[in-house]
């Protein structure tokens, strides 16, 4: 084994910070030796082929979501090792209330996620979206002007995060007089924490800022079926089960506090990268400023190449077989969204940047399947909204010389999570255009 292959091997990718700020070149190393290749450390089964991702999202009769935010690392309660060889679903099932994380929607299997997932389908409907879009337009604007005057802002504190918290605010109907209250109280938990929600490489596990998402949710949804009013809030209230059944004001609130951390987390990371590249790329810059049109396959491409979420876990619920290779019952594997967006067989010349890159929407970057990001559709059309905005507003945006370091060289610090990819500051300087 020569010393590049001795490096990947010795560092652990999930508890080691040794691939945080560019994992790609261990995903490559995998790859290379087989698209589902067992990590040595955990002995997780780390996928990062794309044909073999979409097998594994796309099938939840053999691989289960139960804890696909924490894998391992927030504790398993299952008796994994005394049924290997058997079909181990009644047992997830016996077991998934002690599972971490077990009431949120990433984490629930058919039939229960598909009832819990479709009360989503009366909140994001087409007409919401398209008023949101048109909240987002004002709102970007609005935060615009907070720093436009400067010449300079610290992105991610002056627009990315205000802006991300006050959209999904809108989408859900929070009502204006509490917007206030959840950014400064999500934006203080995302300061705290470093940005990392679950998957530090400190092995931490926790629940950030969804307890209090779900008190406030849950309140207004009682408050909302004792008193209607004519707002979104009450047409979720009104949501019912496929069955008809009338969900609990919790269920109701776990499913609007998961739209809403998704939407927020998604949106402020794949912001960052946007505007990171066309800070680093001026060609690409003048490329998009010249045709706005190019923008929509600049962001799908931005989450080809980075990608907020770097995987999510499955579980096997029976012996079976993955990429050519046999698996045991109750094994885990890690879905590696940014190494399947990478792989050679389904994009040519993976890690270039290719603006006009024909398949760039087929990524995996927002999961795929029942599972795929439901703030997608947010973060798509922030992002578009938000670089809209800048150009309009600016006539060239650069990385901030605070960032430079030795000869030039970019210095920039990545959240320490094996889940998320993202910075955890930008600053960016720009040459604000005179008001029309």
């Amino acid at each position: 084994m020569n010393d590049q292959a001795q490096d990947f091997e010795a560092h652990d990718f999930f508890l080691s910070d040794r691939w945080v700020a560019d994992p790609y070149p261990y995903f490559d190393y995998l790859r290379t030796k087989s698209p589902v290749q067992r990590e040595p450390h955990h002995g997780i089964l780390m996928v990062t082929g794309y044909n073999e991702a979409l097998e594994i999202y796309n099938d939840p009769e053999r691989f289960s979501s139960c804890m696909s935010t924490t894998g391992p690392f927030g504790g398993c309660p299952i008796p994994l090792d005394q049924h290997r060889n058997e079909d181990i679903s009644e047992l997830i099932e016996e077991w998934r209330d002690k599972t971490p994380f077990h009431d949120q929607l990433p984490t629930m299997d058919p039939p229960v996620h598909s009832a819990h997932r479709s009360l989503l389908m009366s909140l994001i409907t087409p007409r919401r979206l398209k008023e949101n879009e048109d909240f987002m337009w004002r709102l970007a604007d609005e935060q615009i002007d907070t720093f436009i005057g400067r010449g300079a802002c610290e992105f991610m504190d002056d627009f990315a995060q205000p802006f991300a918290v006050l959209v999904v605010s809108d989408l859900l109907g929070v009502p204006p007089e509490d917007r206030v209250e959840f950014r400064k109280h999500l934006i203080r938990v995302e300061q705290e924490s470093g940005g990392a929600v679950v998957g530090g490489t400190d092995g931490e596990v926790t629940h950030g800022p969804l307890e209090f998402l779900y008190d406030k949710f849950s309140a207004y949804i009682e408050d909302r079926r004792a008193n209607p009013r004519e707002d979104v809030l009450t047409g979720l209230a009104k949501a019912t089960f496929p069955d008809g059944s009338v969900p609990e004001p919790m269920d109701v609130a776990r499913i609007a506090a998961n739209v809403f951390a998704a939407g927020q987390e998604t949106t402020v990371r794949l912001l960052s990268y946007a505007f990171q590249l066309i800070g680093d790329r001026p060609d690409i810059q003048k490329r998009l400023r010249e045709d706005r049109s190019l923008i929509p396959n600049f962001v799908e491409e931005c989450m080809r190449t980075e990608g907020p979420v770097k995987g999510d876990f499955r579980l096997t619920k029976m012996p079976t077989t993955v990429g050519g290779i046999d698996v045991a019952a109750g094994t885990f594997l890690f879905i590696a969204n940014g190494a399947a967006n990478r792989d050679a067989r389904k994009f040519e010349n993976p890690a270039e940047f290719q603006l006009d890159r024909k398949n760039a929407r087929l990524h995996v970057g927002f999961g795929a399947g029942r599972h795929a990001c439901p703030g997608a559709p947010l973060a798509r059309a922030e992002t578009i909204v938000a670089l809209n905005r800048m150009f309009d507003r600016t006539s060239g945006i650069r990385i901030s010389e605070k960032v430079h370091g030795p000869a030039g060289a970019r210095r920039y610090r990545y959240l320490p999570t094996f889940i998320l990819r993202g910075l955890t500051h930008i600053a960016l300087e720009f040459d604000a255009k005179e008001a029309e």
